[in-house]
This record gives C-alpha cells, structure tokens and sequence, in this order.
C-alpha cells in the first residue's frame, strides 16, 4: 500500500525559508503528479502547487515567485521548497500524490 510522509516543517521567522518533502513508498511515483495543499486554522484546505509526471509546474498565486515544487523520482520524493515565508503562509502542508494524502506537516511562521 503507497504511503506518504512529509517532513521538513517547523517554525520560522518571517522572510525565512523552510523545505518541505514528500516520500512516497510502493512503486510507480514517477508516473503520477504530486500537488501540495495547506490548512490554516478554521479556514478550508487551499492548492499550494503542483507538479506533474513531467516536471511541468503550477503555483497559486499567493506563493508564485516564493515557493518551488520539484520532484526526485529515483527517491520517489517530491520538494516544496519555501522562501520569504510570511505570517499568512502558517498551515499544516499536505502533500497528495497516488490518489493518497500524506499526515500534513505544521509551518508555522512568527517573529
């Protein structure tokens, strides 16, 4: 059964930077497309960015210039990685890929 585990959150200063990753268990990762939501507290679950089986890339707009989503398929990990990280930006990260979620991983970012 495929699983994901993302790590890499934590707590950070505004304008600081954070890496999130994603690894996938089982086999067939490089075949799907992988997407990163988040959950701020009380409000809905939002598209971060995506990334397909073919590298291309999509970003909401609130992160475009600031976040990257890559992938590593021979780790069968994806990347998120996040600069000039703001107040707004403080969530629990999900990662989706292999029609599975991962357990979310906190951001949280305060002075």
């Amino acid at each position: 059964q495929v699983q994901l585990v993302e790590s890499g959150g934590g707590l950070v200063q505004p304008g600081g930077s954070l890496r999130l990753s994603c690894a996938a268990s089982g086999s067939g990762f490089s075949r799907y497309g992988m997407t990163w939501y988040r959950q701020a507290p009380g409000k809905e679950r939002e598209y971060v960015a995506s990334i397909g089986s073919s590298g291309t890339t999509d970003y909401a707009n609130s992160v475009k210039g600031r976040f990257t989503i890559s992938r590593d398929n021979a780790k069968n990990t994806g990347y998120l990685q996040m600069n000039n990280l703001k107040p707004e930006d403080t969530a629990v990260y999900y990662c989706h890929a292999m029609r599975q979620w991962g357990q979310g991983t906190q951001v949280t970012v305060s002075s």
